[in-house]
């Protein structure tokens, strides 16, 4: 049994990863932290990261960036594994993420999908192909209109995927509308689309002569996030100190 602290226990990711642990036979919540203690989770909830004591194998953070500095230390001084899913970081946090790895346990992804991580693997295969046949590759991805952010970290690591597959050879267009000229061999676009309240639509399309092939991935819900950071923290849990992704996790 993998004993979990949920950091952000009472915002709406922290409350989607209670009820699927409730449901988990080999993990369990010991305790959560949250600036508000609103709510009756059937675990202590601590409103001070540092009065929060309890044994435990590892933390899953679904937060904010600002608390993400108090969170690393935490991490390190208690020897605690993080599955550290707060989006936005800054330059300096991630650098002092990669500090902290070095002395505990860290995993980090743009997107804690299983589905998109597995994705991720089979457009590797796929670009040795396609792209070395020819074929262009293009993104499109489609968010919720209150998204800030464009183009998502999703579409970046899919982008990334694909380029570190062919050798990073390729660079990335993000708009082209004041470049009047043909698509070069060696580029990647990526288009963003921000709407109603899509949870994540990415498709990655391989367009080549007379044919069409594209790779897609839907998120329904948000359930998905948590899922994936559950089995993230049952594989962290035990393991010495590095930084961890998702793709060690379904490897």
């Amino acid at each position: 049994m993998v004993k979990v602290i949920m950091h952000g226990c009472n915002g709406h990711m922290g409350q989607v990863i209670t009820d699927l642990i409730v449901k988990d036979e080999n993990a369990q919540i010991v305790a959560g932290i949250d600036m508000a203690d609103c709510r009756d989770n059937g675990y202590p909830v601590f409103t001070d990261i540092k009065a929060c004591q309890v044994e435990a194998d590892v933390m899953i953070d679904f937060s904010s960036f600002k608390a993400t500095d108090g969170v690393l230390d935490y991490c390190v001084e208690r020897q605690l594994p993080l599955v550290l899913c707060t989006t936005g970081l800054t330059e300096e946090q991630l650098d002092k993420m990669k500090e902290c790895s070095q002395k505990v346990a860290i995993l980090k992804s743009a997107n804690m999908s299983l589905g998109i991580n597995t994705l991720l693997k089979l457009l590797q295969d796929a670009a040795k192909v396609l792209a070395t046949a020819g074929f262009d590759m293009e993104i499109v991805e489609k968010h919720h209109r209150l998204k800030c952010d464009a183009p998502s970290g999703t579409a970046l690591a899919l982008a990334d995927s694909l380029n570190e597959a062919m050798d990073n050879q390729y660079h990335y267009v993000y708009d082209r509308s004041q470049v009047h000229q043909q698509r070069d061999d060696k580029e990647i676009g990526i288009s963003a689309v921000r709407g109603g309240t899509i949870v994540g639509d990415h498709d990655v399309i391989f367009a080549g002569p007379d044919e069409v092939i594209t790779f897609s991935h839907r998120a329904y819900s948000k359930a998905v996030f948590g899922k994936g950071a559950v089995e993230a923290a049952k594989y962290l849990a035990g393991k010495p100190a590095g930084l961890y992704d998702m793709q060690d996790v379904i490897g």
